[in-house]
């Protein structure tokens, strides 16, 4: 398999190559889902709340500073993290009990 985009010699590599990454996407998710789930266990021993709007703002600011230094569109991945965010905090609301 081609290693690199300019590699690729047809839309079969491509795809393969697309897929590739996209596993390995889905796995990196997978594991912030399980520091997630242990952010919602330690919050509710501390008493924190699922949603605390500086650390929402200083994820999203990341967010946009890596895609900015990626050379990527930063408000289309501020729009994807603020979703990632918003799903997780849903997710901590509801162990909270909130």
């Amino acid at each position: 398999m081609p290693e690199t985009a300019a590699d690729c010699r047809t839309m079969a590599e491509i795809r393969e190559n697309i897929d590739r990454i996209d596993c390995a996407l889905m796995q990196l998710f997978a594991e912030r889902w399980t520091f997630i789930g242990r952010a919602a266990e330690i919050k509710a021993v501390l008493g924190l709340k699922a949603d605390i709007p500086a650390r929402v703002e200083e994820v999203r600011a990341n967010a946009r500073e890596n895609a900015r230094r990626l050379g990527l569109d930063e408000m289309f991945y501020d729009d994807l993290w603020n979703r990632l965010i918003q799903h997780s905090i849903a997710y901590e609301a509801e162990r909270l009990g909130e």
